[in-house]
Parts: structure tokens; sequence; C-alpha cells
């Protein structure tokens, strides 16, 4: 049985450059990008003929999981990205900073710890749903962070693949049992 996780296309919408941010417009860039249209691309699909192909609910994965796969693709709201922490500070910094700080806050925040838990929770129900014996092969499109879960979930459970550091928008990952 095979696995395959695609990160989804490259989101339509750049990182704020040049100047100072406050924690409502982060959330509002966050906003804007959760819902901002993807930059179309090509997967190679490794010749594998999926059985089925699971997707997130957000836009950003159902339209590449469109793009890529030709038949009926399951949305699983499981699979939705971790939200980004909010922050209560009136401090303005550069975006990079809040995306650090984002980064962080998986060790710092309470909420975030929690949101993280609860995803990988997610993910095992997928993969438990994906793996059935009567499955076939099962294409997954989803985003950067579950990936990253899922791959080591995937390796924990005996799946051979690659360990994912940061997944390339579009490019296919294999595991296998």
């Amino acid at each position: 049985m095979k696995i395959g996780l695609v990160r989804h296309f490259k989101v339509r919408k750049e990182f704020p450059k040049g100047r100072r941010f406050s924690a409502s417009e982060v959330e509002q860039w966050f906003r804007e990008y959760d819902v901002a249209d993807i930059e179309e691309g090509s997967t190679d699909l490794g010749g594998i003929q999926w059985s089925r192909c699971f997707t997130s609910t957000m836009p950003r994965a159902r339209l590449t999981a469109e793009k890529i796969y030709d038949g009926t693709i399951l949305v699983k709201a499981e699979l939705k990205e971790i939200p980004a922490p909010k922050f209560s500070t009136k401090l303005k910094l550069p975006f990079i900073a809040w995306f650090l700080l984002i980064r962080l806050s998986l060790f710092l925040n309470r909420q975030t710890r929690m949101d993280v838990k609860q995803a990988r929770e997610r993910i095992r129900m997928v993969l438990d749903e994906a793996i059935s014996p009567d499955g076939g092969d099962v294409l997954i499109v989803s985003h950067g962070a579950l990936m990253i879960f899922m791959g080591k979930e995937l390796l924990k459970r005996g799946f051979r693949g690659p360990k994912l550091n940061y997944p390339a928008n579009g490019k296919l990952h294999i595991y296998e049992n």
C-alpha cells in the first residue's frame, strides 16, 4: 500500500515586507491567505493509480486536489491547517518576527500545543481510514505542518518514506508499507 502526501500549490498571497505590523494586521493577513487563490502548478503523481484522494476543507488544498486528481475527492475537515496563534500585544513587529513568534508558540503557548495535539489526533483518524484493508493507494492533499506530522505518523506505523522538514508546494512524497 502507498500513501502519497502533497502540499497544496503556492498561494497567491505574498508575505508582507518593509514595515512593522500589529497583531491584528497579522491575523488579517492570515484570514486573507486562507481564502487566496493558488498559483497553478503540476504534480508528478509517480504513475500510480491512486484509488482515493483526501483533501483539506481549505480552498488552497481543495483546488490543488481538483487540479491533480481526476477521481472523486473526499474533503476532510480533519486535514484542515493548524490555526495560527492569536497574540494580544500592542507591539508592532516586522512580519518575519511574527512568523518566528508563531513558530515559537509551539513551545510557549498552551493553546498552540493543544491545537497541535488535536491535529495529531485528527491525522491518526484520517490515516486509520486511509490504511483500511480495502482502500488501495491513497493520495492526501494537505498543508505543510500537517504533512510533517503525517509523515512522522506513517514512519511510526512502519511505512517507508521521506522525513519531511518543509514540504515543497505541489511535490508528491510517497510512503509505502
